[in-house]
């Protein structure tokens, strides 16, 4: 934790409190995003999600900033489902902070591999900005690092890491985020998703199970 000014730790303590208690946060962060305290390191990070695009096929909502509020909403609806609805919160606001290094439009197919990966150093780097314990840091760029592994496992992608992300994560709460992540987006078919959801959890199940019987 570093020392900063009052104004942007005082915007942090904000977030955090519209991100545990209101129903709709993305109402709250639409009202600050021109806030000068949320244009300064670390919530630049966020800032710039708006000059991020996103391929229309899959994000037809637009920007990185515009998914993320959605994000934000879905999560604000499950987040007492959650083990740790602080961690979730804070995960699912910062889950795709990585696109702003990772997105690259090639001959106009915008892609933005291993933002994932990027995510997770970033949301590091933004969280000690605040916060002390670090095994609270951990948990919440874990989630980051592992949110597209429901993507990765049910399609059987070689990105698919079940067993890194069981080391280093639960389960359960990556599936949680994941499914908000699909949610939040325009055009999402609930039910759809929610197979996926289970989809995932049996894959990662199954996984455990083999490897026991291996043994």
């Amino acid at each position: 934790m570093t020392d900063m000014k009052k104004g942007v730790l005082g915007l942090y303590q904000d977030i955090e409190h519209h991100l545990m208690e209101d129903i709709q946060p993305s109402c709250y962060l639409n009202e600050i995003y021109e806030d000068p305290d949320f244009q300064e390191y670390p919530f630049d990070m966020l800032h710039k999600l708006k000059s991020i695009e996103q391929s229309p096929k899959y994000h037809p909502e637009g920007n990185v900033w515009n998914h993320t509020l959605l994000v934000v909403n879905e999560a604000a609806r499950v987040r007492n489902n959650s083990k740790n609805p602080l961690a979730f919160m804070w995960a699912a606001i910062l889950h795709d902070i990585g696109k702003a290094r990772k997105t690259k439009n090639r001959n106009g197919k915008i892609t933005a591999y291993e933002h994932d990966k990027a995510g997770a150093v970033l949301a590091c780097e933004f969280l000690s900005q605040f916060v002390k314990e670090q095994a609270f840091i951990d948990e919440v760029s874990q989630l980051i690092r592992y949110h597209m592994q429901i993507l990765y496992v049910v399609n059987g992608l070689r990105f698919a890491d079940i067993e890194g992300m069981k080391q280093h994560t639960d389960i359960n709460e990556v599936a949680l985020l994941g499914l908000c992540d699909r949610l939040g987006r325009a055009g999402s078919r609930r039910k759809e998703e929610e197979n996926n959801i289970r989809l995932f959890l049996q894959a990662c199940n199954s996984f455990s199970a083999n490897n026991k019987t291996r043994r």
